[in-house]
């Protein structure tokens, strides 16, 4: 799990230093905020016990911007307090990239770290629904579409304490199929869709994809703790469209890779996280 950073950006390891620019900041922490290390030296605001960024956020933003063959533009659907967004930024240094976000709390968070780590001129956060056909009207398409889509129609879980948290969490505004089907209207050929959802609903997922008219192109699963069956897929898929007819055949899409361990049976971090946890500019070791 992502973890919040120490005071300052100090050499964490063996001389190791947090890469990418040093923000601006000049922001500040309202209370019942916290200000929390996100990747390399950028920085998030998040509600104390509010909807906070999770392993999901990482990964789908990791995958994103690992299998996108050149992301110049980006779009992150519901995007909350904006972790996929500013984490594919940087990691994509040249890249602009628009947000779409119905919760106004969410939205505001997201555009308070937008401006501490002096990225105002290249995201660019919006209110809305991220199912209005009328989304990003006029905007080029996207290389790269990521989402982070609720896992539970409502009444099938609890709703969270914090009602900045239920959207996260339960299809209020939208399930993996309309996150699939918007990621499929605004995609530029040979763009790739990143999401994320539920290893136990892989079956409803794929189904999202293919019905909006994308073809699963990799997948891979990240398991919580060793033992334990709960844990996530991650998803990258392309418009079925850019691809020959018998591509998916030949290719064996969706490509199966090797799954990614978090904690072991004894509670220590796998390094296979701590792979992606450097990805994003964390610090190395286990």
């Amino acid at each position: 799990m992502p973890r919040r950073s120490p005071p300052d950006d100090a050499s964490a390891y063996k001389g190791w230093t947090r890469p990418g620019p040093v923000p601006p900041g000049g922001v500040d922490a309202e209370p019942g905020e916290s200000l929390d290390g996100l990747c390399g030296r950028w920085r998030i605001f998040q509600l104390e016990k509010g909807n906070r960024f999770s392993t999901d956020d990482l990964v789908t933003a990791w995958y994103g911007t690992a299998w996108c063959p050149r992301a110049g533009r980006i779009a992150d659907l519901g995007s909350g307090i904006g972790s996929v967004a500013l984490m594919a930024a940087w990691r994509c240094p040249g890249a602009v990239v628009h947000t779409v976000e119905a919760q106004e709390a969410s939205l505001r968070l997201a555009r308070k770290s937008i401006r501490y780590n002096g990225q105002e001129a290249r995201i660019f956060p919006r209110l809305g629904d991220l199912r209005d056909p009328a989304l990003f009207e006029g905007e080029a398409p996207f290389d790269l579409v990521t989402g982070t889509p609720p896992y539970w129609p409502e009444g099938h879980r609890l709703p969270a304490a914090h009602p900045q948290s239920v959207p996260a969490r339960l299809e209020v505004r939208g399930s993996i199929a309309d996150y699939a089907m918007t990621a499929a209207r605004i995609l530029a050929p040979g763009g790739i869709f990143a999401c994320v959802f539920p290893n136990d609903q892989r079956d409803r997922a794929l189904a999202a994809l293919r019905d909006a008219g994308l073809l699963c192109l990799h997948r891979r699963e990240i398991v919580f703790k060793e033992g334990e069956p709960y844990g996530l897929d991650v998803f990258a898929a392309g418009r079925r469209q850019d691809y020959p007819e018998a591509f998916e055949a030949r290719a064996q899409c969706p490509e199966v890779e090797p799954s990614i361990l978090i904690r072991r049976a004894d509670g220590s971090a796998d390094p296979a996280i701590a792979g992606v946890r450097l990805a994003v500019g964390f610090p190395p070791g286990v």
